[in-house]
């Protein structure tokens, strides 16, 4: 009995703790339907009729249904090494825009790069197997190939003249889900860096919502022309945060035809060694311009050299790196300014090895314009 009575007193306790704080709170009364008032009917407030679709909706909806049947969502599949060098699938997704009747898809580099196998699948949800056709990693960009019927091509517009402020749109898979349109407008045309090292000259930062999953698919204008290939964000959270960047499609456009028929890009090289030219070096060289690329060398037999351009002869030292002064220094290429290496790239990027450009230069205190038809680049010029 002296057992017996803590446990029935705990009893009573556990029971009446579950009564106050679980049952009743958890029982719920019957209603009496009979005593609630039903009205007759339901009264809403309804629009008169469906409102007109303004002019800027109807332009966003025809760049949509124009564009939509070109833009394609692209599966790469690569493997990778885990720690133990087991064999690990990984997989990857981006966008794309058909350019021509005969499959040929342009994306980004990034997008297929280590790709062991390639899948496009359409706006009809059709999908194919694709073929890597030519690649461009210097600037980030790629051209693919399906074999597919009634293909609509993407109309490519001109990126020269963009203007901050311009209304874009981008359309694009965006964590997979396809067919997306986005818009915003120009916020800068500026040169980036991508995270994988190439440097985009003059890219295209827009505040349309471009996210993972876009990179690859068409930045257009407001006719619809395809003026950049989305490729990257700004973002400390790996998501849009308003700053994405294109590439212009005028860089593209440069180099298709290389991609297409040989699969890599003709680099074009002048054959020179250069030092970028301050005023201070300027006036202490006594050179007749206070900026410029100094020729230190030419490569024998190079373009440069065929066209006559003529590097330094006297030694000399630039701090503690030896150079040789005394060559031709050019101020401008095909009448654009060249200050430095960077506008030097930006001319080079607009041209392919064969073009015949410019070059003007100072020989000592003459001016001349010498005609250079431009090389093969086989590595990287030398750059001081």
């Amino acid at each position: 009995m002296r057992f017996i009575r803590p446990i029935l007193l705990a009893l009573v306790l556990a029971g009446t703790f579950f009564y106050f704080t679980t049952y009743r709170n958890g029982h719920v009364l019957p209603v009496n339907w009979n005593l609630v008032r039903r009205p007759q009917k339901v009264e809403i407030t309804e629009a008169a009729s469906s409102e007109p679709i303004d002019s800027e909706e109807q332009n966003n909806i025809s760049v949509y249904r124009k564009n939509i049947p070109s833009v394609v969502n692209i599966t790469s599949r690569a493997v990778a090494f885990d720690f133990f060098y087991g064999l690990v699938p990984q997989e990857g997704q981006g966008s794309g825009f058909i350019i021509d009747k005969d499959g040929h898809i342009l994306t980004n580099y990034h997008v297929v790069a280590d790709a062991r196998s390639v899948e496009v699948t359409l706006h009809n949800r059709r999908k194919y197997h694709a073929t890597v056709i030519g690649t461009d990693p210097s600037h980030d960009l790629a051209v693919i190939q399906i074999s597919a019927p009634n293909l609509t091509p993407a109309v490519l517009g001109d990126s020269k003249h963009l203007e901050v402020g311009q209304k874009v749109y981008a359309i694009g898979n965006p964590f997979g889900l396809s067919g997306t349109l986005t818009t915003g407008i120009v916020s800068s045309i500026r040169p980036v860096r991508e995270p994988n090292g190439p440097i985009i000259d003059e890219a295209i930062q827009t505040d349309a919502a471009i996210n993972p999953g876009n990179s690859g698919g068409p930045l257009l204008n407001w006719q619809g022309q395809v003026i950049g290939i989305n490729t990257m964000i700004l973002s400390s959270v790996g998501q849009s945060a308003g700053i994405g960047f294109a590439i212009p499609i005028n860089t593209a456009k440069a180099v298709l035809g290389d991609l297409v028929t040989l699969g890599r890009v003709r680099r074009p090289a002048l054959g020179i060694q250069t030092i970028p030219i301050t005023p201070e070096l300027a006036d202490q060289m006594g050179l007749a311009a206070d900026y410029g690329l100094l020729i230190v060398s030419v490569v024998p037999g190079g373009p440069a050299d065929h066209a006559g351009l003529k590097g330094g002869s006297e030694r000399a030292y630039l701090g503690n790196y030896p150079i040789k002064v005394g060559g031709d220094l050019i101020v401008a290429i095909d009448g654009q300014n060249i200050q430095d290496q960077q506008d030097l790239a930006h001319v080079m990027n607009n041209h392919r090895a064969g073009d015949t450009v410019t070059v003007t230069v100072y020989r000592g205190k003459n001016k001349m314009d010498i005609k250079v038809t431009l090389g093969e680049a086989g590595q990287r010029e030398q750059q001081v």
